[in-house]
């Protein structure tokens, strides 16, 4: 029998991570934290599928092919602060939706204060690193268990 999914979104400049920024945004690379993710899920007994994309419209299209999971992670990066496109299309996932940023962005510019997806999602994570999407990971995987 197939496991349940958890959808895992990342938006634009997330594949550089580990090179852009490390003083900000880490040494791990996005493939570390998929992998990170993987083993996590993976222990709770859910899949996971992973994604990356640097266009708007290709995050878009992976909400709406996600939207039957039992959740989706997403760190949309910029597009947090921008896309009325991605949160329309994050608003049609069946399961709930945890946003996720490796920084903190309430202390940073004063344009990543504001954000499209918080509003729909059922947390929201910031600051904690890669280690944000573990225990998002973990919010969908208890949310779940409770439904």
């Amino acid at each position: 029998m197939p496991r349940p999914v958890i959808a895992v979104l990342n938006g634009p400049n997330l594949n550089l991570l580990g090179e852009r920024e490390p003083a900000v945004y880490g040494s791990e690379t996005l493939a570390d934290v998929e992998r990170r993710c993987r083993a996590h899920a993976d222990g709770l007994g859910f899949d996971v599928d992973f994604r990356q994309s640097n266009h708007e419209g290709d995050l878009v299209t992976a909400a709406q092919e996600c939207r039957h999971a039992v959740g989706i992670v997403v760190n949309a990066g910029a597009y947090t602060h921008t896309s009325i496109a991605l949160r329309d299309a994050l608003a049609m996932a069946q399961g709930p939706v945890v946003e996720v940023h490796l920084t903190n962005v309430h202390a940073r510019e004063a344009f990543r204060h504001h954000s499209y997806l918080s509003e729909l999602a059922a947390a929201v994570i910031v600051g904690c690193g890669p280690q944000g999407y573990e225990f998002a990971i973990s919010a969908i995987a208890t949310r779940v268990a409770a439904a």
